[in-house]
């Protein structure tokens, strides 16, 4: 893992071209200067040995002085010349001085010339060798201007200057080897510091955060672990503040009765709750990034959501979602977080508000329609008697009756209206109190008996199980004569009207009452218990229903914590069922 990271291989690569660079510099220096001291360590034995041969061959004689430049060359190791001061050779240890050329232009014979001593280095033409050549001046026989020249070859030197490079060679090899070395260690130990640093800076952003503070150093890594450590303590605790804040945002949207659906730029879902998913008929949990084309069948509320991502403003609409099969308003805003755009909407379910507003609008409607009918004909016969027909004997006394009738179905319907209002209201009359079911049926029973003698139908009481329910004896006593005054008004002549009361095993009280009347076509089976509904209208003014009787049942038995059904066959008549609870 160490050579696989970039800032190690780096600083190794860097250590190794610092050491190598600088090795070469000190091997070339080091060559330099050994050379430079070897040939001046040779130069200085020349002029030592010149020094030396210098008294010796000044009394020479000449003809002996070639025999002297060959004995003094094997004494002193190296080649003897003696040049006159014309710069010609009286003699030459290594060569014969009769077919060596003119010296005088030796650049060592001219720095003898001048200051006594001369030194250079360079190849012999005569001898076809790099020599190093010292000259002296010399006072030969008495005579000034004359020279002593020793040379030496330059094999020795490299040899010597050669040992010395593979010495300072190995000895550098060592020193990189070592420095190497020292560099490797160390630069994994400052890659291994970055390491920690990214790695726990890394860990700053994962949800589990519990990585221990970074060790403390005296330089700048350390200083940037300090750093780190005081930016984790104020992370987490920003880190840890936003996911409670999260956490409660998401729980208050996943509570809501209302759905929340928020999407990116792209109509993908970011995140919907159980009641959108429940309202458009998803399987919940919505997957995060689904296209909403793939989950919701309603091109409205897509192009609700594409108009505010597109002009960033707040919409407002009605619509219905086919899964459904409700109603809903649609509120829908942009939702912007930094760079990204994305919009939020918020489902009302306004179905139940629906059904209100138009049985509201029903009930007005009908409410007019109920009151208009008896108010014109108490105005009409009331304005027929004040034109005269109050002095007709025949005729005063019938339209008196009829405007009586229909001021009594006025009173009905106000007092039906007020009884209504009083259930829907929730006002709990003082003191409820167990009730005798078969008290209460009694009671009805005699309030309907004189309508169903004129009529002609038949009152049968059949099985009848008595058990208190806890209510209010008035209002039970008006849903079971609101029932069994429908049983006989709507039953055809010499019918009959069955009553049963029986205790289930579900510990309730079943209350039925069945009648051989006219019945209830099927369709209108879900609306009967309507305000104002009525199956057959021209009967039901006829016989002097208001409309409400059913309604005002319904009520009463739902106030008890009780259920009402119907069971009905056209031409052969109803069943009306009461389930209450039995008081404990």
């Amino acid at each position: 893992m160490t050579f696989r990271s970039p800032i190690f291989r780096k600083l190794l690569a860097s250590a190794f071209l610092l050491i190598a660079v600088t090795l070469v510099v000190l091997d070339f220096y080091l060559t330099r200067y050994t050379s430079r001291r070897e040939v001046q360590t040779v130069e200085q034995r020349l002029e030592a040995e010149a020094r030396i041969l210098q008294t010796e061959v000044a009394e020479v004689p000449l003809p002996r002085l070639e025999d002297w430049a060959h004995q003094a060359s094997q004494r002193a190791g190296a080649r003897v010349t003696i040049i006159n001061p014309q710069g010609g050779v009286l003699a030459d240890s290594h060569h014969d001085p009769e077919t060596m050329e003119n010296h005088a232009k030796r650049p060592e014979i001219q720095a003898a010339y001048r200051s006594g001593v001369g030194s250079s280095i360079r190849h012999s033409h005569t001898i076809n060798r790099d020599l190093c050549y010292l000259a002296l001046g010399l006072n030969y026989q008495g005579e000034p201007g004359y020279i002593l020249r020793l040379a030496l070859p330059l094999e020795d030197v490299d040899s010597s200057i050669a040992a010395v490079r593979w010495r300072i060679l190995w000895a550098s090899l060592a020193a990189a080897l070592v420095a190497l070395v020292i560099a490797y260690f160390f630069s994994q130990s400052f890659t291994q510091r970055i390491a920690r640093l990214r790695a726990f800076a890394e860990g700053l952003v994962r949800e589990h955060f519990s990585q221990p503070p970074l060790p403390a150093a005296d330089d700048e890594l350390g200083a940037l672990g300090r750093s780190l450590n005081s930016t984790a303590l104020q992370l987490r605790d920003l880190v840890d503040r936003l996911s409670v804040e999260s956490a409660q945002r998401e729980a208050i949207l996943a509570s809501m009765v209302e759905g929340v659906l928020a999407v990116d730029n792209s109509l993908r879902i970011t995140f919907a709750n159980e009641s959108f998913a429940r309202a458009v008929g998803a399987p919940n949990p919505i997957p995060a990034k689904q296209p909403l084309v793939e989950l919701v069948r309603a091109p409205e509320l897509r192009e609700i959501l594409t108009r505010v991502l597109g002009g960033g403003e707040f919409v407002k609409r009605r619509l219905q979602l086919p899964a459904a099969e409700r109603i809903f308003e649609v509120q829908a805003a942009p939702l912007t977080s930094g760079a990204a755009r994305g919009a939020i909407a918020i489902l009302h379910d306004i179905t139940d508000l629906e059904r209100l507003e138009r049985i509201r609008k029903d009930f007005v409607a009908n409410v007019s329609h109920e009151l208009r009918t008896p108010l014109t004909a108490i105005r009409g016969y009331a304005e027929t008697l004040l034109e005269g027909a109050l002095e007709d004997d025949e005729n005063n006394r019938r339209f008196l009756e009829i405007i009586k009738a229909h001021a009594i179905r006025l009173n009905n319907i106000a007092s039906d209206l007020l009884t209504l209002s009083e259930l829907e209201s929730g006002k709990v009359r003082p003191g409820p109190e167990p009730v005798s079911v078969r008290a209460a049926l009694e009671s009805a029973l005699r309030t309907v008996e004189a309508e169903a003698r004129v009529r002609t139908v038949t009152l049968i009481c059949g099985r009848v199980e008595d058990a208190q329910v806890l209510g209010d004896r008035v209002q039970i006593e008006q849903a079971l004569v609101n029932l069994l005054d429908n049983a006989v008004k709507f039953n055809r002549p010499a019918g009959e009207v069955l009553v049963e009361v029986t205790r289930p095993a579900s510990g309730k009280i079943r209350i039925s009452i069945t009648d051989t009347g006219i019945g209830i076509p099927h369709d209108d089976l879900p609306r009967i218990f309507e305000r104002f509904y009525r199956v057959d209208k021209a009967r039901s003014r006829e016989v002097g229903g208001t409309g409400l009787g059913l309604s005002i049942v319904k009520h009463i038995v739902e106030r008890l914590d009780g259920t009402v059904t119907v069971e009905s066959q056209l031409g052969k008549g109803s069943t009306f069922t009461l389930l209450l609870p039995v008081a404990s």
